[in-house]
């Protein structure tokens, strides 16, 4: 072959580099969770996706490449195509269904999450735990487990490492949850729609929540996904108010660094790293709620929004599951599961009273 010949050849077929064998490799780790699941329909497709890219990790002959030529596209799929399957996750809510619970179970959600939110950044702190861990941990027990801190971690500009520490603890909790809960049903007396209740306010991943509440029966399912999505409403001022707190924080800092009041230099200085208060996710995600709401897309196109959604979020996943580091979760792994166990307990102690009450 001439020189010029390969020349052409490169412009053709130019050399797989960048993101894309990343990107391949989430591609493969989403196929290999669709298997999963369909061996074993108990597992759910995000939960087996994020399993598999901590494996990944760790294998041998995988390990080389996710840590060298695949660790870029792995970042991009665990930022970008989470901030997509955000967006679309908003098309599994509409307004009316949500208020369609009544204000009792409104407000019982809301002092769900609050409690547990509050409770868990303090005691994560208390434990000493580094970085963005016990924000990430209190966002996804609070709201909807692995996307949410996604979505949390986006506004925060957290470590990758962080996120990836809180995706897997959450998930094991919410694997868990799946084994634990229907056990539990009948000793604390509940009957098929207040045990679906429980399971949509206590369980973190929607995929998980699904898993847990068919044990119950179609009542049962249709309350914990209803009460769930309730839960994943609150994603977007939860954002919304981390987004406010670290733009705060970077105009105390541009303060500090030269000495103004953070009014004129100080805040020009900060502004380039500030992020929005609404990240464009955020409003995305509201923007699908309302459409959702509207009833004009046929139900063919949700399904297919939810398809997509649950494609993207299983590719993100698997990307934040091959950042895990198991020697390094490992040095802070006893404090970190002790929040995960202690956050665990909470929610799901709080939602049972809370279900007791509004009943």
């Amino acid at each position: 072959m001439t020189v010029r010949e390969r020349h052409t050849r490169t412009r053709l077929l130019p050399p797989l580099g960048g993101d894309a064998p990343g990107l391949l490799l989430a591609a493969l780790g989403v196929a290999a969770a669709i298997a999963v699941h369909q061996a074993v329909p108990a597992v759910p497709k995000l939960t087996a996706a994020v399993v598999l890219g901590i494996a990944a990790a760790h294998l041998p002959g995988l390990r080389p490449v996710v840590r060298g030529v695949a660790r870029s596209g792995l970042s991009t799929a665990g930022r970008r195509l989470m901030r997509i399957g955000i967006v679309l996750l908003g098309l599994k809510l509409g307004l009316d269904d949500v208020l369609g619970l009544g204000w009792a179970t409104v407000g019982m959600v809301l002092a769900v999450v609050s409690v547990t939110f509050a409770g868990t950044c303090w005691l994560g702190r208390r434990l000493g735990l580094p970085g963005d861990q016990p924000l990430l941990v209190a966002t996804g027990y609070s709201i909807c487990g692995a996307s949410a801190i996604g979505a949390v971690s986006q506004a925060a500009g957290s470590e990758e490492e962080d996120v990836a520490a809180s995706v897997a603890l959450v998930t094991l909790c919410g694997t868990l949850a799946i084994a634990v809960l229907p056990l539990l049903q009948h000793p604390l007396g509940l009957g098929e729609a207040d045990f679906g209740r429980w399971v949509g306010a206590s369980v973190h991943d929607v995929g998980q929540v699904v898993a847990t509440a068919q044990t119950g029966g179609a009542g049962a399912l249709r309350e914990a996904v209803l009460v769930k999505l309730m839960r994943v409403v609150l994603l977007a001022p939860l954002v919304a108010g981390v987004a406010v707190a670290v733009r705060r924080a970077h105009r105390a800092r541009a303060a500090g660094s030269d000495g103004s009041d953070g009014s004129d230099g100080g805040a020009a200085g900060g502004r380039a790293g500030r992020p929005p208060i609404v990240p464009l996710f955020v409003a995305g995600f509201l923007g699908m709620i309302a459409l959702r709401s509207t009833g004009v897309l046929p139900e063919r196109a949700l399904t297919l929004a939810g398809d997509a959604q649950e494609l993207l979020l299983a590719a993100a996943l698997f990307g934040l599951g091959s950042a895990v580091h198991l020697p390094s979760l490992v040095r802070t792994g006893g404090r970190i599961v002790l929040l995960g166990l202690a956050s665990w307990v909470m929610i799901a102690g709080i939602s049972y009273a809370g279900v007791l009450v509004t009943t």
